[in-house]
């Protein structure tokens, strides 16, 4: 983990660990800056790597403001930078809900940045909450988590990530835009907040038009 993280720092002697991910998120506490590094480093993938963890975390801040939910941001950041982690090895066990994996095996990667272990509990509630299609819970972390990654599957950010999924291996892009053409209905009503069936709304419009483009262009052909 600590060669992770100085492999993502420039090479001289003395360098800082950065004050701020890339999208502006505080790393105010040292363990943010390891687990960040670990993020970083290891779970890269266009469709849950660690920029789905960077724009849940920013849309989960988002939902609470909105909706005036007092949220722990220790809480919320190791929820959102490692609710995914059990998609990249070695922490990865397909037959298990995944985010009920992450809730096991982020223990002892959270104990070991550092994390003050007593909000571990909610961390592992969010987590294990986090799908769109997962019963939400109480706290406020796990609402806004749960939110905010729903609605990553929603407009052009959504777009991209299923597409991202298909590639030369694949025979064509249709599972994807299944998938996609079923998040702009089943995803709106699964939301909880305000603020984000207001951003649901808006992204599902948005979705819902490419699509529509997408099949006027085609010809209404599998491409």
């Amino acid at each position: 983990m600590l060669l992770a993280g100085a492999l993502l720092a420039p090479v001289h002697a003395g360098a800082a660990s950065p004050s701020a991910t890339v999208t502006g998120i505080p790393l105010d506490a040292p363990w943010k800056s390891t687990v960040y590094a670990l993020a970083r480093a290891t779970f890269r993938h266009p469709a849950w790597g660690w920029q789905h963890s960077e724009r849940d975390y920013q849309l989960a801040v988002e939902i609470g403001k909105g909706d005036g939910l007092t949220l722990d941001t220790d809480v919320l950041f190791a929820a959102a930078f490692l609710h995914d982690m059990a998609a990249f090895p070695p922490y990865q066990e397909p037959k298990t809900e995944h985010g009920d994996v992450a809730a096991v095996k982020s223990e002892s990667v959270l104990r070991d940045a550092g994390f003050p272990m007593a909000k571990f509990p909610a961390v592992q509630a969010a987590m294990r909450e986090h799908m769109y299609y997962s019963k939400v819970g109480t706290i406020p972390e796990a609402i806004a988590l749960h939110d905010a990654d729903s609605l990553d599957f929603l407009g052009a950010a959504g777009a991209a990530r299923m597409l991202a999924l298909t590639g030369e291996a694949k025979p064509d892009i249709q599972p994807a835009l299944t998938s996609l053409r079923s998040f702009v209905t089943d995803i709106p009503p699964k939301l909880v907040t305000a603020t984000a069936k207001r951003i649901g709304a808006q992204r599902a419009a948005e979705l819902a038009r490419f699509l529509g483009s997408l099949r006027d262009e085609t010809f209404d052909t599998t491409i």
